[in-house]
């Protein structure tokens, strides 16, 4: 966190009681990291000491975080947003005027098993809060039977909730072998010129693939693909939606995505944050309406079978006998 804008992940961290530590500048390891690399920490000497990927113990200064150095950095961060937000409109516009053949001229959608015409479709992308909101729209999909596309890692998404996409469609970067290999339509995302580094993976699983060179990012080329394809309804759920989205992404700008939702208009509806919108509380009035409801029959049924009227005369007196 540099202070250049405000962001809430590492605050999560630390309130889940994580230790947080930088490396200093003037050291740098990422590139010799590896997965499952251990850390030795010395905490008096705030130094680090790992194996490089070249098996050499490397030493490195670092520094813990604390909540108030985080408020600190916060307290900035605020200040900048202004600034922060003038750069991000200029380049968004900048963009925007290069990149609007993106959108004005259709994509090259090579033939699809997948038919959207006048179906729903929900392009979900692995965002903030993704978990929460399709399990919030779990009765609509259930309703209406939309086609599901996984942007990427969004396919994993679906089958966490036991939902199985239709379409997987990315640079195939982030998204797990089991989704690719769940039976979906797998496009691949190529950069305008054709290259597209994805296939290889695809093919390397034994699996085809589709392949659409375009501009923008993959969840802006997902919803594009639903709307040409003349889907009656597009939900996007997690996509990135907002200044702060993008510059987690490491990007400075939402030019294409500024276009797409241009183009799509109504037809799109985003249900990012939908589960933070309503939380239903348990309403006991409710349920006692529904218990009365239930034992209703039941002592109908009680007053007119004499056996039942015994039985409940016997327990009547049996209960004033405990109490006297």
């Amino acid at each position: 966190m540099t202070g250049r804008y405000p962001t809430l992940g590492l605050k999560t961290l630390l309130e889940a009681k994580i230790p947080v530590f930088d490396v200093l500048k003037g050291y740098h390891i990422f590139e010799q990291l590896h997965d499952e690399n251990e850390v030795e920490i010395n905490f008096d000497e705030n130094i680090a000491f790992f194996y490089s990927i070249w098996k050499s113990q490397m030493e490195v200064a670092i520094q813990e975080w604390t909540f108030d150095k985080w408020k600190q950095i916060y307290r900035v961060a605020t200040e900048n947003i202004e600034q922060e937000l003038n750069n991000f409109i200029d380049n968004t516009l900048e963009y925007a005027s290069r990149e609007k053949d993106f959108v004005l001229k259709p994509l090259k959608i090579p033939p699809l098993k997948t038919k959207f015409k006048g179906k729903h479709a929900v392009v979900v992308v692995r965002g903030k809060h993704y978990r929460e909101d399709l399990a919030a729209i779990r009765s609509y999909i259930e309703d209406y039977h939309p086609i599901l596309v996984g942007v990427d890692g969004g396919a994993d998404a679906l089958m966490e909730h036991g939902l199985i996409p239709q379409v997987i469609l990315g640079d195939m970067d982030s998204v797990s072998d089991e989704a690719l290999k769940s039976g979906a339509e797998i496009i691949v995302h190529a950069y305008p010129d054709g290259r597209a580094p994805g296939i290889t993976r695809v093919k390397e699983l034994g699996l085809e693939a589709k392949v659409i060179p375009s501009l923008g990012t993959s969840e802006d080329v997902a919803m594009l693909l639903a709307y040409e394809q003349q889907a009656e309804i597009i939900v996007a759920l997690g996509a990135h939606s907002h200044m702060i989205d993008f510059l987690e992404k490491g990007r400075k700008g939402m030019a294409s995505t500024v276009l797409v939702r241009m183009k799509i208009g109504t037809k799109l509806v985003d249900a990012k944050g939908v589960s933070q919108l309503y939380h239903p509380s348990t309403q006991w009035k409710s349920i006692s309406l529904i218990g009365i409801a239930a034992i209703t029959p039941i002592l109908a049924i009680s007053l007119i079978n004499q056996d039942m009227v015994r039985l409940l005369e016997m327990m009547w007196l049996n209960i004033k006998m405990l109490f006297t």
